[in-house]
């Protein structure tokens, strides 16, 4: 008898500052493995990492087209070999209406950045990205239930046990945290002030990313924040809707690109992917950035080598570089 051949999978990659997440969905579009991790400022270690954990969950099944997303895409476009390299918004738009197909607003809260996208009849016409103020962020939660030595898995539970519920001003993440400590030397609860806390950084999500915005429903609630029960609680009280929290709401970014990858390969009936395969996981992979002095610009060009030799080059403004493949003649040594 001969062997069934194993049906034909899409690979998503999200690369973060803070965490890179792989993903890869079947001919339908079902999420069939899924990796979560940190990216721990080394993604290329992380991706490397990351691909060998999925090529295990995939096992012999072949990768028909690849789709990459975050920061760190044009690194992850390299080594993994892209079909697809998009932005973050159409990354999580494209999965959240996978998810709710009517889906109006996206609320998306990762350890860094946040993010708002807004669409109608399945269009994108209007989003915003915080990626300077920590208040409206992950990373400030973690922050503060460091401080108050309360394991930030349980922080969501016991905002929901409050009783009276204490206003912080989270302006600023600065502000948020003298206030907090201000609260507990008045006697305030523990579950009182990390409920403030959640209602402190959706106030500040909703007064920056959401000003002057219109919400409709309905919402979906994606990113590593959206675990913690006590924000999606403080969205709907000062939303007065219910949220949609996807099942994989921590990996939607790498669930949208391997849905547009895709979408891509079955449009094109003679694509040939580019993916590098998983032995790619196994080769050296070093960086390094200089600046060119070719114009004013002085543009920061990254440059990535593989087994020693440039594999890649990006950052520039007119090409000059990143056309290197066309012009090898051209070292900045």
């Amino acid at each position: 008898m001969g062997s069934i051949e194993k049906e034909a999978l899409y690979l998503g990659i999200d690369v973060g500052s803070v965490s890179t997440n792989l993903v890869t969905v079947d001919s339908d579009g079902q999420i069939t493995a899924k990796h979560y991790r940190r990216t721990g400022g080394r993604p290329i270690q992380s991706l490397i990492d990351g691909l060998k954990i999925i090529a295990e969950q995939c096992g012999d099944a072949p990768i028909k087209g690849v789709g990459v997303t975050g920061s760190g895409r044009e690194l992850a476009a390299v080594i993994a070999g892209a079909d697809v390299i998009k932005n973050e918004i159409t990354a999580h738009a494209v999965a959240a209406q996978a998810v709710v197909p009517g889906v109006r607003t996206i609320l998306e809260i990762g350890g860094q950045d946040s993010k708002i996208i807004l669409l109608k009849d399945g269009v994108v016409y209007d989003f915003a990205m915080n990626t300077v103020c920590a208040a409206g962020t992950g990373s400030f939660l973690d922050r503060q239930a460091a401080r108050l030595g309360i394991p930030i898995e349980e922080f969501g539970d016991m905002a929901l046990r409050s009783v009276t519920p204490v206003r912080i001003a989270g302006r600023c993440a600065v502000f948020a945290e003298s206030d907090m400590i201000h609260k507990q030397q008045s006697g305030h609860s523990i579950e009182d002030i990390v409920n403030g806390l959640c209602e402190a950084l959706v106030r500040n999500y909703l007064n920056n990313l959401a000003k002057g915005k219109e919400i409709h429903g309905p919402v979906v609630f994606q990113g590593g924040v959206a675990a913690n029960k006590g924000i999606a609680a403080a969205f709907e009280k000062a939303l007065g809707m219910k949220l949609t929290i996807p099942r994989e709401y921590d990996v939607m970014g790498a669930f949208g690109a391997a849905l547009i990858a895709r979408r891509k390969i079955m449009n094109d009936k003679n694509s040939v992917t580019k993916f590098n395969g998983f032995d790619a996981a196994n080769r050296i992979y070093e960086t390094r950035s200089f600046e060119c002095s070719g114009c004013p610009g002085l543009c920061e060009v990254v440059e990535l080598r593989t087994d020693g030799r440039v594999q890649a080059r990006w950052g520039d403004r007119c090409g000059k570089w990143s056309s290197f493949a066309a012009r090898p003649e051209l070292s900045p040594v």
